[in-house]
C-alpha cells in the first residue's frame, strides 16, 4: 500500500550548516550503524522549532562553535538505499545554511555518536567522499563553493496559528 492509498509518509527534515573559516569547512566526524562517517553539522528539526533555530542548535551541538547564518544555500530531497542495500530506506528533506564562526567552547561536550569536530579544505573534504554520510554532503559544499546563496528571508517561520490580515 503506498501514501497515495491511505498510508501516512512522512519524511525526515533535517538541517545543514556550512561554517567556512580560512576557506576551510567544518566537518563533524560521526559514527553511525558501526561506521565513522562526515558530515556538515546537521540534524533533525524539532517541534516548535524554525529551521534558522534548528540549525544554529545543531551546529553548537554538534561542534561547540556558536555561529552566525549569512546565507541559505538550498533545499535539498534525498532518499536513502533501500535497507535490502544496508541503508535505512528514508526521505529526507535538508535545508541548508551558510554560516561564519562566532565563538568556540572547546570544554562543551558534543553530541552523542560525534567523534570530532574539524576543519577540511575542500580538497580533503573531497578526496573523503567514500566516508560522506550522504551524497548530500558534497552536494551542499560544492553548491556553497560554487557561489549560491540565497537570502535567509526565503526561510519564513510562523509560530503564531492565527492567520495575518
Amino acid at each position: 500500500m503506498s501514501y497515495r492509498e491511505g498510508r501516512f509518509w512522512q519524511p525526515d527534515v533535517t538541517v545543514a550548516t556550512v561554517v567556512v573559516d580560512g576557506g576551510r569547512l567544518l566537518m563533524v566526524e560521526e559514527t553511525v550503524g558501526g561506521r565513522l562517517v562526515l558530515n556538515q553539522p546537521a540534524g533533525h528539526l524539532e517541534p516548535d522549532e524554525s529551521l534558522l533555530e534548528a540549525a544554529l542548535r545543531e551546529t553548537l551541538e554538534e561542534t561547540g562553535w556558536q555561529v552566525r547564518l549569512t546565507a541559505f544555500v538550498g533545499a535539498y530531497q534525498w532518499k536513502a538505499p533501500a535497507a535490502s542495500a544496508g541503508g535505512s530506506g528514508r526521505h529526507y528533506l535538508r535545508f541548508a545554511f551558510a554560516a561564519e564562526p562566532v565563538r568556540h567552547d572547546p570544554q562543551r561536550p558534543l553530541d552523542e555518536g560525534i567523534v570530532q569536530a574539524l576543519w577540511l579544505t575542500p580538497a580533503e573534504l573531497q578526496a573523503r567522499a567514500g566516508d560522506h554520510r550522504s551524497p548530500l554532503v558534497w552536494q551542499v559544499a560544492a553548491d556553497y563553493l560554487g557561489g549560491r546563496r540565497h537570502s535567509l528571508d526565503l526561510v519564513q517561520h510562523f509560530a503564531d496559528a492565527a492567520a495575518p490580515r
